[in-house]
């Protein structure tokens, strides 16, 4: 009894395989890259894509053997539109982070409909404006697990979760239906939109492979991440250090009081749903975290690789004054502040390559600690603990940093990529594999717990922040 995942990330695709146990094994990845073909633009092949999943579903089960079903977990809010009847894309995929269509989310800002460029909405109308101006072409719109699922059951399912289908901008707040309203301003036919199925349930066999397993499990990253960390209780809370930072937190069966974003900058989010209800969260952001690792390595050279960045932060105990604001594409919560960017402050002719790259993690944990304010300012909650994954949370000295900025016991997950696991249990329990969200969550352990061992001067970390914001402030004046 096993579940096989299909986990779409930015910039690979990866399966593998999970047992009763939780365990992942015969885990096979491509890389798929995004392009940008200029500023402000992010395009992938959704063709190229779909051959990565078919190959590496495939890979996986060649090696561990028929499974019991089958769970989806996929970067979000990204969009693709293709062809009903031929399967063949009408235009490029548009990642999460294309800001093509800022321009379009202020128009329909000041016609009173709250969009974000991240968002699915204004995405699809563009490519619609490409490829059928007129609208008179039978096209399906997917996020890319509907793209997943379209492409591993041959065609025959169309469908998206709450997860994803409530970060596309298009669904009522109440996250029960799609908005009319929203379709109607943006010229999006309704019958193109995938059907809602909950995230916990079988929905229809897979037919390219083998044995035909039955989908049962789909979720966002961020949300799959929180189930495979054994955040299912309200007040749960994890942050995924990757690319950007995400931090969620559980909020039960109540949506948020507030229609779109906090007084602490936070998103409401459908964290998961089953038997028709929702579960609810709250998501707080950052927009880079993981992207600083990658400019001390690939642009600036400092570091030759991700892993040589915790020894040398390391190998200093003190940055002697170096601060750094890690605002490389702006500043999100609790500032949402686009003009904002990175700010390095305190060098002197003592400072080393140590002191720069401890600065930059301790930049990004002090970034951490200000999700957690925020999360704790917009759900009401006390988050005594917090659990993390992703690329980041496998630093030890980026760990104690963040430990010691928020003033935390931090649980790292023992898998890097906890969405996998996650969605992994979603589907096992749709199938009877688990009986539900509490024996999942019984079933994670921590790899290790950091207690804090230092106080970092957070006044001095806000004052620092309050002189990176702001740089350009014509693009500070933006708001979603």
């Amino acid at each position: 009894m096993s579940i096989l995942v299909v986990d779409v990330g930015t910039s690979s695709v990866r399966a593998a395989v999970v047992d009763a146990g939780g365990g992942v094994g015969s885990v096979h990845q491509r890389a798929v890259l995004p392009t940008t073909p200029a500023p402000g633009l992010v395009e992938f092949d959704a063709v190229a894509m779909a051959d990565a999943v078919r190959s590496v579903a495939t890979d996986a089960l060649a090696e561990a053997g028929p499974v019991r079903a089958v769970g989806i977990a996929n970067q979000r809010a990204s969009t693709i539109v293709w062809d009903r009847a031929t399967g063949e894309p009408v235009g490029p995929g548009l990642g999460w982070q294309d800001l093509r269509t800022v321009g379009e989310c202020l128009a329909s800002k000041a016609d009173g409909i709250a969009l974000a460029p991240n968002q699915s909405a204004t995405k699809i109308a563009w490519l619609l404006d490409q490829a059928d101006p007129d609208r008179n072409r039978d096209l399906c719109f997917g996020t890319v697990d509907s793209w997943v699922a379209w492409t591993l059951s041959d065609g025959r399912l169309h469908v998206t979760d709450p997860t994803n289908a409530g970060l596309t901008g298009l669904r009522t707040g109440d996250g029960t239906t799609w908005d009319d309203h929203v379709l109607a301003a943006l010229g999006i036919p309704a019958s193109m939109l995938p059907r809602v199925v909950d995230s916990i349930g079988e929905v229809g066999p897979l037919e390219s492979l083998g044995g035909a397993p039955v989908l049962a499990g789909i979720a966002g990253d961020q949300q799959a991440s929180l189930i495979g960390q054994g955040c299912v209780e309200r007040g749960d809370t994890k942050i995924t250090f990757g690319t950007g930072g995400m931090l969620d937190i559980c909020s039960g069966d109540d949506r948020p009081g507030f229609a779109v974003r906090g007084a602490g900058g936070c998103f409401p989010i459908v964290a998961r749903s089953g038997n028709g209800a929702l579960t609810w969260g709250l998501e707080a952001i950052m927009l880079a975290a993981g992207t600083n690792i990658e400019w001390l390595r690939d642009d600036l050279g400092v570091i030759e690789s991700a892993a040589e960045s915790d020894a040398l932060a390391a190998s200093c105990t003190t940055t002697d004054g170096v601060v750094f604001v890690p605002a490389l594409l702006g500043l999100g919560t609790p500032w949402w502040d686009y003009g904002a960017r990175g700010t390095l402050l305190g060098v002197t002719r003592g400072t080393g390559r140590a002191e720069l790259v401890r600065a930059v993690l301790e930049g990004v944990a002090n970034r951490g600690a200000d999700l957690v304010e925020a999360a704790e300012t917009d759900s009401g909650e006390t988050i005594d603990a917090l659990r993390v994954d992703g690329g980041m949370s496998g630093n030890a000295t980026f760990v104690q940093a963040l430990a010691d900025a928020t003033g935390r016991p931090i649980e790292v997950s023992p898998e890097l990529e906890a969405t996998t696991v996650g969605a992994a249990y979603l589907a096992g329990i749709a199938v009877g594999l688990w009986s539900g969200t509490d024996e999942t969550a019984a079933l994670f352990h921590p790899r290790n717990v950091v207690e804090p061992a230092g106080s970092p001067d957070r006044d001095r970390w806000r004052s620092a922040v309050e002189r990176a914001r702001e740089w350009y402030p014509e693009l500070s004046g933006l708001d979603f």
